[in-house]
């Protein structure tokens, strides 16, 4: 079911729904201070929300267009009664006054490619058995993706799905990279009012790759379901047909390496 929220809902009568888990009383200030410009900039086309569980913990899995995305993310789930948990890049809690505020409002750093990559696991883990809405963008980065589709997941979403068998919600969004375009510092068109699209799909069946839910095909094959899901989502959003294969970001970058070392042969 479509729920298409006008610039202003609170004058159009577009009741919020009650907060349905705690959240820290740094994360209600800070909610308190986005949510009235994200309603007054950009219009909401929310769609699929009827697939948000109603009890328990949860996993959301998302696409990543702009840094504009946790925030129009976090304007969804909160407005639906779920203050979300993000798994975010620990260089962001380098940033001054960002990089204090983080921790205050629950946010948890994934430290890539050190020995620390598995703390952000343990702490979702926890935060998913305690009832919370944990956000991750199974990317890991903003898409590269020459027409913005959604690339080829890391295996996080899928270790992390399978260890806790939580319900994960594929949300395609398609929308705030006209806000904030990628890789954008400050945003453009701010009183166009674009409109930010938010799709939520039924959750993602792995619930046969519970048994062998410790080996690597088994997260890569979960991850990838997920992203799929994901695209299907933003296909709707676009009104065009899937991408044939995900984007290999890895791959991509390797190919054109390999390529200058051809052409001078």
């Amino acid at each position: 079911m479509a729920h298409r929220v006008p610039h202003n809902d609170k004058m159009a009568g577009v009741k919020r729904h009650p907060q349905r888990t705690p959240a820290p009383r740094t994360y209600r200030w800070a909610v308190a201070v986005m949510r009235p410009p994200l309603a007054l900039f950009t219009s909401q086309d929310w769609q699929g929300a009827e697939h948000l569980p109603t009890s328990g913990g949860f996993i959301v899995a998302v696409n990543h267009l702009s840094y504009l995305d946790p925030f129009t993310t976090a304007h969804f789930l909160v407005d639906h009664g779920y203050p979300p948990m993000f798994l975010a890049k620990s260089t962001l809690f380098e940033i001054p006054v960002l990089g204090k505020a983080l921790p205050k409002l629950g946010q948890v750093p994934v430290y890539r490619n050190t020995r620390r990559a598995g703390d952000a696991l343990v702490a979702a883990k926890q935060a998913v058995k305690d009832g919370k809405c944990v956000v991750i963008m199974p990317e890991g980065t903003l898409t590269r993706e020459p027409s913005l589709w959604p690339m080829k997941a890391h295996t996080g979403i899928g270790r992390l799905a399978l260890a806790t068998r939580a319900p994960v919600i594929p949300i395609g969004q398609w929308g705030p990279q006209k806000v904030l375009p990628p890789y954008a510092r400050k945003p453009t068109g701010l009183l166009k009012r674009h409109t930010v699209q938010l799709r939520v799909g039924p959750p993602v069946d792995l619930s046969d790759l519970y048994g062998r839910a410790k080996t690597a095909s088994a997260m890569a094959e979960a991850s990838n379901r997920v992203m799929w899901s994901i695209t299907e989502q933003v296909a709707h959003l676009r009104g065009e047909p899937m991408p044939k294969e995900l984007y290999d970001r890895a791959a991509a970058e390797q190919a054109n390496v390999e390529q200058p070392k051809r052409e001078q042969l």
